[in-house]
């Protein structure tokens, strides 16, 4: 951890104490009285200034501000068990969506920043809200699938608390932590392709056995599709040209250029034009750009409602399936904004990481409180940092433009997904990265990896992926008399997963 002093009357001499510490030596001179807000946030302590601070919260947000247009993409457009959209209603309501989500990063930005002094951010998790939609509420009611958001939230915090959050990490192989994100990552990249069109279901008149295919009858077609070629193109240019704000600039430009197309073409929804319709959202001009927001989805959540559904194995394994996803993407992400800050205790941790992981936790439950999905720490936070953020300052700059974007909510229902799902091709590419870190070459740990990252996109199914991967490396493990090297909780899981998979032919077993 840093530990620097703000003098005046000369230059200060750093003095390496580790790799994890340096302390300033303190020439003889009047030492200068710091601000209330400078002492609160230990600005000058940590080597930064008011403005690096400022500068650090506008970039993470402008970094991670497109969750506000993703996030109602991903949740508005999924239904639940009973054909319904996110708040109960027949049609999508994405001005909702985007004021909850808006709101709790708000909250919950402004509090990391306020209780954990740390530079870092939080908003509904992308993977997370996907897996939500298409594997939990699919199950269920949107409310009950919300609650068991809030379930895991409350379970993360009590594993906080009691201290058991390092037996749970320890449970999981590294391999298949890392695997997890990785396969996360490849399943919203098929969203992604998805949602643009560029992949499609082929019809199965002719029996045919390959499921999927390139764009309609083999090729792309359409305007919006081109619309979605041409983000991607952009976006990849500023991300590797390092340009803050790659992603939102990406869906600001692709957006103006699909409502002009649409002004001019009268293109309409794929519904009625299959071959060159707008997938998801036809872009339009909005009636107001600031509206009074829209809290529709503010307490939509069923605490138990899951349990009655699919039975509290089913539930259970669910939950632990966000609590995996969740957690582990966690201790990752503070992990690496403290490393980048240079925030980190000689044991690898930063200060106050207890605050910051009871935030977290707190985050988690909130977002299903607020029927928004689970919200997490940002890895997009080292933006801030690399712009010179060092404490929770930034933090609170980040949640204040969070609160503000809350009144500019209807911007969401002009954007199409095909100018803002270019976001999770890049975001799948920052996951896949870390598949590097997996001992392909051992098939006790590749094969589990293996099929935990490619049963993901396959199935369209985060849990599935797990569960199969939790499986496999207890059975080899098992099989190579290796019994031992294998956690009992991580036995316990895998059971219970051979459950999950088997419960239909189990239910009529014991049905009289």
């Amino acid at each position: 951890m840093n530990s620097v002093y703000y003098t005046v009357g000369g230059p200060l001499t750093i003095r390496d104490m580790g790799p994890y510490r340096r302390e300033t030596a303190m020439p003889a001179a009047k030492t200068k009285e710091l601000s209330p807000i400078d002492s609160f946030f230990q600005i000058t302590a940590r080597g930064s200034t008011l403005g690096r601070e400022v500068r650090g919260g506008l970039v993470t947000f402008l970094t991670m501000s497109y969750i506000i247009v993703l996030n109602p993409l991903i949740l508005g457009f999924a239904k639940d068990a009973d054909g319904k959209f996110l708040g109960g209603g027949d049609a999508p309501n994405l001005a909702a969506i985007a004021a909850g989500t808006a709101l709790v990063a708000a909250v919950m930005t402004v509090l990391m920043g306020v209780v954990g002094n740390f530079p870092l951010a939080l908003a509904t998790g992308l993977g997370l809200n996907a897996f939500v939609a298409f594997s939990i509420a699919s199950k269920m009611t949107w409310a009950d699938a919300m609650g068991l958001v809030v379930l895991e939230g409350l379970l993360i915090l009590i594993l906080v608390l009691t201290g058991l959050r390092k037996a749970v990490f320890e449970a999981v192989p590294s391999s298949l932590k890392v695997a997890i994100s990785v396969g996360i990552g490849l399943f919203i990249t098929f969203i992604a392709l998805v949602d643009a069109r560029v992949v499609t279901r082929i019809p199965d008149i002719a029996n045919t056995t390959v499921p999927v295919q390139l764009g309609l009858n083999g090729s792309l077609n359409g305007w919006p599709v081109l619309v979605f070629v041409l983000a991607l193109a952009l976006l990849i240019v500023l991300y590797v040209n390092k340009v803050k704000g790659a992603i939102l600039i990406t869906i600001a430009v692709a957006t103006v250029a699909s409502i002009a197309i649409e002004s001019s073409l009268h293109l309409g929804s794929s519904v009625d034009n299959p071959f060159g319709g707008w997938a998801l959202n036809v872009p339009a001009l909005p009636e107001s750009v600031v509206a009074i927001p829209d809290f529709g989805t503010l307490g939509q959540f069923n605490l138990l409602g899951s349990i009655d559904n699919i039975g509290i194995v089913g539930a259970v394994l669910l939950m632990f399936t966000l609590l995996l996803s969740d957690f582990f993407d966690t201790v990752g992400t503070v992990t690496a904004v403290g490393s980048e800050a240079n925030l980190l205790n000689r044991d690898g941790t930063p200060p106050k990481v207890q605050q910051i992981l009871v935030i977290d936790s707190i985050a988690a439950a909130a977002g299903g409180m607020a029927g928004v999905s689970s919200n997490t720490s940002y890895i997009e936070s080292t933006a801030g940092v690399a712009e010179g953020a060092r404490t929770g300052l930034a933090s609170v700059v980040t949640g204040l433009l969070f609160a503000l974007s809350i009144w500019f909510a209807p911007l969401v229902e002009v954007v199409p997904s095909e100018a803002a799902v270019a976001a999770l091709i890049l975001v799948g590419f920052l996951m896949m990265m870390q598949v590097q870190d997996i001992d392909w070459r051992s098939p006790e740990i590749g094969i589990p990896a293996f099929l935990t990252i490619v049963l993901m996109p396959f199935t369209y199914s985060i849990s599935v992926g797990i569960g199969a991967g939790f499986i496999a490396y207890a059975s080899i493990k098992a099989v190579r008399g290796k019994s031992r090297e294998v956690s009992p909780l991580m036995w316990v899981v895998a059971t219970l997963f051979v459950v999950f998979f088997a419960i239909n032919p189990i239910s009529a077993l014991l049905t009289p």
